[in-house]
Order: C-alpha cells, then sequence, then structure tokens
C-alpha cells in the first residue's frame, strides 16, 4: 500500500513533562517526584539521606519542604498534617496535638519551645523544579508544564528568565503590528493629485484601518487564552502579510477610491496585535511588576508608529514620494523574521480557558466602562493623534509644509515621545498608584488642548507643535497609567473578598481572568478613540477648513475623564488603585 494513501494521524502540541521536584540539603539535591503527583493542600513524606521530610505544595503551586518529626508529640506525622493560612502566612497543624507551624521558616506560631526547653522550630530544606528534559534529546517544549509568578521561589529559579524572553519577543511582534497598523498615516502623504483624494478622504483612509484594529483587540485578547500566547502570536503575526502584500499589489495612481478603503481597513488587522500581547504578558508577570512591564511592552509595540513613519521618511528623502509601494516592501522581511523568532523562541501558559464568560461578567461592571473611558482619552488620542498628526500639519500650516517630506521630518515625534513615555507611567503608577498620575495626566492634557488651539488661531507654529508634542508624551503617560489600573482594581477588590473570608486562590483567578478580560476590552474600546479623533478633525476641516473645532471637543473631552477619575477612583474607590 502507499503511504501516502493512508489517513494521517494529528500529533498532540509538544507539551513539557512534569518537572521533578528536588530538596536539597545544602551540598546535594535530591529528586523525590514529579510536581504533578503533589496534591494542593496536602503533605508527602520524602526521606533525604536519613532523614524524613514532609513535602507540601500549597494551593497556589509554592513549594514547602520541613522536618517530618514533631517536636511535641516525638512522631513523624507533620507530613499528614493540615495547611492553611494564618494572616497571610501558609502554615501546617500538627494532627496531634495541633501545634501550628510556619511552612517557610518552621517556627511554631504557638508555642515558643517544647516540654524539654528546646526552641520549636521545624528544620527547613530547599526545595526547587527542573525540567525532565537532558539536553539535545527533546525538542523545546511549546508549552509551559507550570507557571507559578506569584512564587518567589520559582520567579527567582526559572520564572524571570522566561516571561524576560516572552517580553522581549512580543514587544517585537507588537512593535511590527503597530507599524503595519499605522502604514497609512504615511502613505496618505505619497498620495498626490494623481490619486485624486481631497483632505477630508485622507482621514477617512487613516479612520478605517484604526476602527478595525479597535474591533478586532477584544477576539485577539480572547484568542491568548484559547490558543496559546505563543501559538497567536505566530498566527497574528503571519497575518500582517496581508495587508502589507495588498498595499505592495493595488497602490498606484488611478487606482479606485474603493479598493483604498478597502485595503486601508485590512490593515487593521496590526491594531489586534496589542490586545493579544498585552493580555499574554499580563499573564506572565507576578503583580508587583505589572505596571512596569505593561509599560514596556506596550510602549515598545507603540514605537512601531514613530517607526514606520521614520522608515516612510527615509522613502520620502531617498527615492521620493513615487515609490510608496517600498514602505511594504521594507516591512515583508520584517514580519517573516518576527514570525519566526516567535515559533522558536516564545511559549504557552499552562491551562488556557476560554474567557468569554468573564467578559459578560465585567460588562456589568462599573469599572469596566470608566477604565475604558479613561483609555479613551489616552490611548485614543495617542493612536488617533499618530494617525492625523501629518495631514493636520500638511493642511492647516500649507505655507510652511507644503510637501510630504517637509511633514515627515516632523510627524515621527510626537509617537517616539508619547512611547517612550509610557513605561514612565506605569512605573509612576507602580509607585504613586495609577489614579493620581492618570488625573494629573488628563489635567495637563486639558491645558495643551487649551494651547493648541490659541495657537490654531492665531497661526502660531512653535506653540501648536508644542502643544502637540507635549499631548503626545502625556497621553503615553496616561496609557500606562491607565493599563496599570485595571490589574490593580481587580487586585484590590480580591485583597478585600479574601480578608471577608473568601476562598484565596479561587478569588485570585478570578481576578487575573478578569483583568485579562478587561485589558482586551479596554483595549478595543480605546482604540476606537482613534477613530473619533479622525472623525472629529474631519468634520471639523469639512465645516470651517480648520481643526478648532476638534480642538475644542478635546479639551471638554479631557476634563470629563478628569472628573471621572477624581470621582470614582480617588474620592471612593478602592485603596492603591
Amino acid at each position: 500500500m502507499n503511504d501516502a494513501a493512508l489517513p494521517r494521524t494529528p500529533q498532540p502540541p509538544v507539551t513539557a513533562p512534569p518537572p521533578i521536584v528536588e530538596i536539597g540539603d545544602g551540598t546535594t539535591w535530591t529528586p523525590v517526584c514529579r510536581y504533578d503527583e503533589l496534591t494542593p493542600g496536602r503533605g508527602r513524606t520524602a526521606l533525604v539521606g536519613d532523614e524524613q521530610v514532609a513535602l507540601f505544595r500549597d494551593e497556589s503551586g509554592a513549594l514547602f519542604a520541613l522536618a517530618n518529626h514533631d517536636p511535641f508529640s516525638g512522631a513523624y506525622v507533620i507530613s499528614r498534617g493540615i495547611t492553611g493560612s494564618r494572616d497571610g502566612v501558609p502554615v501546617v497543624t500538627s494532627p496531634m496535638y495541633k501545634q501550628t507551624f510556619d511552612l517557610r521558616t518552621g517556627a511554631c506560631l504557638d508555642e515558643g519551645d517544647t516540654v524539654d526547653g528546646a526552641p520549636a522550630v521545624l528544620r527547613t530544606w530547599q526545595v526547587r523544579t527542573v525540567e525532565d528534559r537532558p539536553a539535545g534529546t527533546r525538542p523545546r517544549a511549546r508549552t509551559l508544564a507550570e507557571w507559578r509568578p506569584e512564587d518567589p521561589g520559582f520567579w527567582e529559579r526559572t520564572g524571570a528568565r522566561v516571561a524576560r524572553r516572552n517580553l522581549v519577543l512580543s514587544v517585537v511582534t507588537e512593535h511590527i503590528g503597530f507599524s503595519v497598523w499605522s502604514m497609512w498615516s504615511v502613505l496618505v502623504l505619497f498620495l498626490g493629485p494623481g490619486y485624486g483624494i481631497d483632505p477630508a478622504g485622507k482621514f477617512t483612509l487613516t479612520a478605517l484601518p484604526t476602527a478595525l484594529g479597535a474591533l478586532l483587540r477584544l477576539p485577539y485578547a480572547w484568542a491568548v487564552t484559547r490558543f496559546g500566547g505563543r501559538n497567536w502570536t505566530l498566527a497574528s503575526a503571519l497575518l500582517l502579510l496581508v495587508p502589507t502584500l495588498l498595499i505592495l499589489f493595488v497602490l498606484e495612481p488611478g487606482v479606485s477610491y474603493t479598493t483604498l478603503l478597502l485595503t486601508a481597513c485590512v490593515a487593521g488587522v496590526g491594531g489586534g496585535n496589542f490586545a493579544s500581547s498585552m493580555a499574554n504578558i499580563n499573564a506572565f508577570y507576578p503583580q508587583r511588576l505589572k505596571g512596569r512591564v505593561l509599560g514596556i511592552n506596550a510602549g515598545g509595540g507603540n514605537l512601531g508608529v514613530p517607526a514606520v513613519q521614520l522608515v516612510g521618511l527615509l522613502v520620502l528623502a531617498t527615492a521620493g514620494a513615487g515609490h510608496p509601494r517600498l514602505l511594504p516592501l521594507i516591512y515583508l522581511p520584517l514580519i517573516l523574521g518576527t514570525a519566526l523568532l516567535a515559533a522558536l523562541r516564545m511559549d504557552n501558559l499552562p491551562a488556557g480557558r476560554d474567557d468569554r464568560p468573564v467578559l459578560r461578567e465585567i460588562a456589568r461592571d462599573g469599572h469596566t466602562w470608566a477604565l475604558s473611558l479613561l483609555y479613551i482619552g489616552t490611548f485614543g488620542s495617542f493612536i488617533g493623534f499618530g494617525f492625523a498628526f501629518g495631514q493636520v500639519l500638511q493642511v492647516q500650516f500649507h505655507a510652511q509644509f507644503d510637501t510630504p517630506v517637509k511633514v515627515a521630518y516632523l510627524t515621527f515625534i510626537g509617537p517616539l515621545l508619547g512611547s517612550l513615555s509610557r513605561p514612565l507611567g506605569g512605573a509612576w503608577a507602580d509607585r504613586f498608584g495609577g489614579a493620581r498620575v492618570t488625573l494629573v495626566t488628563f489635567v495637563a492634557m486639558g491645558g495643551c488642548a487649551a494651547l493648541i488651539l490659541v495657537a490654531s488661531q492665531h497661526h502660531w507654529l512653535a506653540g501648536f507643535f508644542a502643544g502637540f508634542v507635549a499631548l503626545f508624551v502625556l497621553s503615553g503617560v496616561g496609557n500606562g497609567s491607565t493599563y496599570r489600573m485595571i490589574p490593580a482594581v481587580h487586585d484590590a477588590r480580591a485583597r478585600a473578598a479574601i480578608a471577608g473570608g473568601a476562598d484565596a486562590p479561587a478569588t485570585r483567578a478570578t481576578a487575573h481572568r478578569r483583568a485579562t478580560a478587561l485589558i482586551g476590552l479596554a483595549g478595543a474600546i480605546g482604540a476606537l478613540g482613534g477613530v473619533l479623533v479622525n472623525v472629529a478633525f474631519r468634520q471639523s476641516f469639512l465645516a470651517t477648513g480648520r481643526g478648532d473645532g476638534a480642538y475644542i471637543a478635546f479639551l471638554c473631552f479631557y476634563g470629563v475623564c478628569a472628573l471621572t477619575v477624581g470621582w470614582v477612583y480617588l474620592r471612593r474607590g478602592p485603596a492603591r488603585v
């Protein structure tokens, strides 16, 4: 029989074997069992040399190893004790006389000494997990066997290194996605008289990819939990080939405006990458690092906007406005290289799940809509101005910017500084609280909008440009601080529920799922702000030939956002949001 005729059996994804748990005595490590053989909340006895050791895995996945000998009864029974928590301290209670011991230090929390006067302290042992994969014998697993970022020991041994690798590759992929998404902010500068498109039509061309990118962010965030972070990063990277190839094929003088609209709309797939990247990296890092890390991840992705504008400037300055297809041609190998890196080096986290029911839960939560409103004001401003600013300069100050290359020399500056300021917003939010940083940001953004309005009325280019650059920087800070508020709100609620007696592991898991879902939803709604910015400019220029109506609208909206932060999060909201 021909082998080709045989039915092919689908191959399961490569998954790492469960790691091996080892106990150390300070000089050597003794393997005792596999990690998945330990039942959370129950102990197991292991023999290390001539000593019995009680090994525990708690509900969060952390491992502890103590002497199995009960100093009060003399029996080897600690492994049969009841585990739990006392004032946040993981403990085990002996089944004999019910003394309770700290799992981390072995100290008895009830009595300082035994009946014979000896210190009531159990010996503690080092414990770690190691991968069961001899070097060179198996391919690197695509799905991690365990992930416990809140466990300090695990984080120090394994977690930080793996998370850092995935963060770097996530930033690279998201960066290319942003470049493809915002490519039309540059391409419209190439569309001279041969294309027959007026300024209002160009604002429509930049609004459409913003809109599709916003709509795709919700399913993209869900796709991470459904298919795995590594798998979806690879798929979303390859999808960037579609809009890039379309631009190469259709962009030439004489092409119909409808064809350009459809081609521009497809570029929105690059905007969806942000939500999947943020949801993925949020799951990799512990709560204490989320503000800084989410800021770095998003800021690195946002840099794709000024990057494509700089590449566009290079093309304009060297080849001229008659060669717009060089821009997507440059990005084709970058997309393929990014996809290859994601395939080879990224990881899926274990136990992915479908979180669509969580979306229904957060949709009934007032914080969802408050945070989404704030993100419209911050990220909507960043991406909207990033797409529109070049056209605004060219239309409103045409005498100074009569050629596309003159505009391109300046348009990248605002998005560049706004991208670099985003990690600062996340770090400041970690330190001072996201609500405080966000409030100050919106007040300052309102002041910048007022400056831009005055500069526009007096045709003052320096003030106009300075006001927009400041808006970009502040929107970046606000992006970081607002996104830090998302996990902080749900973490504050989880802490309050646990203090009231709720089950800690289940409550924390629910908080994490809701925060991940809200990252996708707020990202989608916030990106729609970019559409509103372009629509506001389009209508203002159609009605008056100037952008003053749009600037007044921005000023009023920033005031609404500042009042929302003050009322919801600083007057009566969860502590330390």
